[in-house]
Formats: structure tokens, sequence, C-alpha cells
């Protein structure tokens, strides 16, 4: 794939942040107020800042290694900062909140102590280099948590409290199922890669015998979940904050997560026939018990 060029790389930041002032702006239509700022809109800039200020030191010293764990600060910044300047929160805006700051704590402790061990991350091994293209990358990481976390910053900071009732308790369910699913799959091939016995081997075994991605299809559930708890108290222009599950849907299995790990993979072990029965056997996101093939 050819390398954008320096005015492709401009357009794509500039588009980034277009899109991140147009769902700022819808997600607070009708929302909590500090002074005169939409609550949800100063969220949207905090996404933005928080990684531009990160990239400055990581530009410097060319390093990619809090490129997550600062995605996970992010995170957190924006729903405290949610939470401290809307008006007083309901169960739902609560529970919400507590989702959002333990997925973002776990994941982002998760990948930082991954490429600790690691030692670095190699989709950053040309780009670190090139400034306005590692530049993109912290814009893009922004926009990635202010689309990701839409519905959850909607209920928190929308003004509209309405009791949880049985959509709020049907999303926390799938939330939680989601959650674990990813929980389960990360620590299930963290275990496998720890076992030397498995060097170069590919993982087939616990949920990943069920699914050829399920941390993917977990990620996807507990978003979905998080849209189905905001639907009850979405109004005017804020339902277009349901955009985040299927954001997550599109950035993972058409953009960065299963196409560039689905590629990795065929060229490591294609050709190989436990690979090839692997992937004949077993679906590519969505979970299945094994042996269930027609």
């Amino acid at each position: 794939m050819a390398e954008r060029t320096d005015n492709q790389i401009f357009i794509s930041i500039a588009a980034a942040i277009v899109i991140g002032l147009l769902i700022s702006w819808a997600g607070s239509d009708g929302g909590d107020r500090f002074g005169v700022f939409p609550v949800f809109a100063l969220c949207g800039v905090l996404a933005f800042a928080v990684n531009w200020a990160a990239f400055i030191p990581a530009a410097i010293k060319r390093t990619e290694h809090y490129y997550d764990l600062t995605g996970g600060i992010t995170y957190i910044t924006v729903t405290v900062v949610a939470v401290l300047l809307s008006s007083s929160l309901d169960l739902r805006a609560a529970i919400v909140a507590g989702m959002v700051m333990f997925w973002s704590i776990r994941l982002a402790s998760f990948l930082f102590m991954r490429i600790s061990r690691a030692g670095k991350d190699s989709r950053f091994d040309k780009i670190k280099n090139q400034p306005p293209r590692f530049f993109l990358a912290w814009t893009l990481q922004g926009l990635w948590v202010l689309l990701t976390a839409a519905c959850a910053l909607v209920v928190i900071t929308g003004g509209n409290r309405e009791a949880l009732g049985i959509v709020g308790y049907v999303g926390i369910v799938v939330w939680t199922i989601g959650i674990l699913i990813e929980i389960v799959a990360d620590q299930q091939k963290s275990a496998f890669r720890a076992d030397p016995a498995n060097k170069g081997k590919f993982i087939n075994t616990g949920l990943w015998a069920w699914s050829r991605h399920p941390n993917y299809f977990g990620e996807i559930m507990l978003w979905a979940g998080m849209a189905i708890i905001a639907v009850p108290v979405l109004e005017g222009w804020q339902w277009a904050t349901l955009i985040s599950p299927v954001f997550v849907f599109l950035l993972l299995t058409r953009i960065s997560g299963v196409p560039m790990l689905e590629e990795a993979a065929d060229e490591r072990w294609g050709g190989q026939d436990d690979y090839e029965a692997y992937k004949l056997n077993t679906p590519v996101l969505v979970m299945r018990p094994p042996g269930s093939r027609d």
C-alpha cells in the first residue's frame, strides 16, 4: 500500500477534527452546560487535547510506548470531567461512568504491559519517525475515544434522567457479557504466549476455538450494550451518538483490527494444514461452539 503524502495526512487530520466537532455538537444538544460551554463538547475537546499533549514528548523521543496508555488516560479524563461538570447523576449515569472507567483502566493497563514486554509496537515502526503521520495517529486516537465513548458521555451529560427500566438492564447484561468475553480472551492469549512450548504457534484453544477474534467480539458487544443503555434517554441530535457501536464494529472488522491480524496470520501460518483447518472451522468474529459447523 502506497504511503500517504503530506497533503493527504493533513486532510485526514482536518477530517478527524471536523468529525469530532460534529459529534460534539450533536451530543451537546439539550445537554448540561458548564457556563456557556456544553459539557459534552468540552469532553470532545479534551479527547483531542490529551492526545496532542502526549504527542509532543512522544515525538521528541520517537516512542510509542505510552500511546495505548494515553488512550486509557483520555477515557478516564473525559469521563471524570463529564461526571464533575454535569448535573446530579442518576443510577444510569453512575453505572455508565463506572463501566467506562473499569473498561479503560483494564484495557490501558493490559496494552501497556503488553508493549512493555514486547519492547515496541510494530504499527509505529515507520510512522514514529515521520512527525505528520505520527501526529495523525494521536489525532485519530482522540477521535477514537470521542466516537467510542459518545453514548456513555451523552448519558452522563445529556441532562435527561430516566429510570433504568428493562432496556437499561438489557444493556447492562449485554455489556457485562462483552467485557467478560474480552477479559477471558485476552488472558487466555497472554497465557498461551507466555508458554515457551507455544512459541511460533497460533492459539486455537479456549474462546479462541469459538472465534478467531473473540476479544474483538467482546469489544463490539460491550459497546453495543452501552448504546442500548443510552437509547431511552437520547433526544434530538443526541441520537447521532449511536454511531459509537457502528464505529467500533467498522474499525475492528474493516480497518485496523481483524483485517491486519488475518493478513499477518496468513503470512505466518498460511498453508499449514492445522491453520487452514482452524480457519475453515472457526468463525472470524461471531462466537460459535467448536464442532457446530454444518
